[in-house]
């Protein structure tokens, strides 16, 4: 078992270095106790959160990094073969890459009432933990689309790039999959989940649409007029205060719902602290705070029209690593890049 992890680890060293650098960093409180958090979520939107969580815990001072998901997964799998010292926290939108990073040994276990608490598609081997509830949505623009026209499943999504090409034409938006670790996960649960995937990615490069990095930016794009429709981003990065032109769709075939998952690295020098956060983002003002961050949504049949037979959540389980299979991601990628090889920015 030894030499196996040895020859494990040292293939790993000679995967390339990770993609350089977070994008952002900010600090919180001032205390005696160095606390490092990296995560994909936006400083602006996790700002709330982490602001009460320094009043409640005055002896950290938290450096939260805010890193792309691609990038932070390469970060944090080359400290986990190197033994550099990682992150005490990390949380991330890229669930597969935590189950590959949980699977290969460089998480720390866990366990606590509230950890235990959590249902099974959000917790795996408690190591890893789904905190949020984040819908994977259809946003558009209101002030040039009527929300009664727009499609709110994908079969009605594809019938209307066929019926009205030259509107849609440079108008749709979705992430770029080889560059967010998210979207290629949205992507692979489209492929399985989808009969409407190829012919959806077909119609998509008949408009000329658009593949593009960011959530932000995505969204803004939205908001400006310069997309109509943006495909199967998360909801949570609707800001209704600064995007009022921004309507969503949770589409009715079926909706994604994305648990963001929260991992102890093994080796991390503040474990006190990480399980300081995680309790924390786990109790009823946590969820609550979270929830204003729109990172938790409650999908009442009610009152979004969406069934509960409709809502498909990606669970934190092994089956996720499938998506890191070598052959399947080159695929996937090389149809994705065919699609988009004209159009993406």
């Amino acid at each position: 078992m030894r030499f196996l992890a040895a020859l494990f680890a040292a293939l790993l060293g000679l995967l390339p270095l990770p993609p350089s650098a977070q994008e952002a960093t900010t600090s919180f409180g001032h205390g005696p106790v160095p606390f490092l958090l990296r995560s994909t979520t936006d400083i602006g939107v996790a700002r709330p959160i982490m602001e009460r969580f320094s009043t409640l815990h005055p002896a950290f001072t938290i450096r939260y990094e805010q890193w792309g998901s691609n990038a932070l997964f390469g970060q944090s799998r080359q400290d986990c073969v190197s033994g550099n010292t990682p992150a005490d926290a990390i949380f991330s939108s890229a669930i597969h890459q935590m189950i590959w990073l949980v699977n290969a040994a460089c998480a720390a276990p866990y366990r606590s009432p509230a950890t235990a608490a959590l249902p099974d598609a959000r917790r795996w081997r408690d190591e890893l933990w789904g905190i949020t509830t984040e819908p994977a949505v259809i946003a558009f623009n209101t002030r040039l689309l009527n929300g009664r026209d727009v499609p709110r499943t994908r079969f009605a999504l594809l019938d209307a790039l066929r019926e009205n090409p030259e509107l849609y034409r440079g108008k749709i938006a979705t992430y770029d999959i080889s560059a967010s670790g998210l979207g290629y996960l949205f992507a692979f649960s489209d492929s399985l989940e989808a009969s409407t995937f190829g012919a959806l990615m077909e119609s998509f490069a008949r408009v000329d649409a658009v593949a593009t990095c960011c959530s932000a930016e995505i969204i803004a794009g939205v908001e400006a007029g310069r997309y109509l429709i943006a495909y199967n981003v998360l909801g949570s990065y609707v800001p209704k205060a600064e995007a009022p032109n921004v309507g969503i769709i949770l589409p009715q075939d079926y909706t994604l719902v994305l648990s963001r998952g929260y991992m102890i690295p093994k080796g991390a020098t503040q474990k006190a602290a990480s399980v300081a956060l995680l309790e924390f983002l786990l109790t009823p003002e946590g969820q609550n705070l979270l929830g204003q961050a729109g990172l938790v949504t409650v999908l009442d049949a009610a009152e979004t029209d969406l069934a509960p037979s409709a809502q498909r959540a990606i669970p934190l389980s092994p089956a996720l690593l499938v998506a890191r299979d070598p052959n399947r991601r080159a695929t996937l990628l090389r149809f994705w890049s065919d699609v988009f090889r004209e159009t993406t920015p």
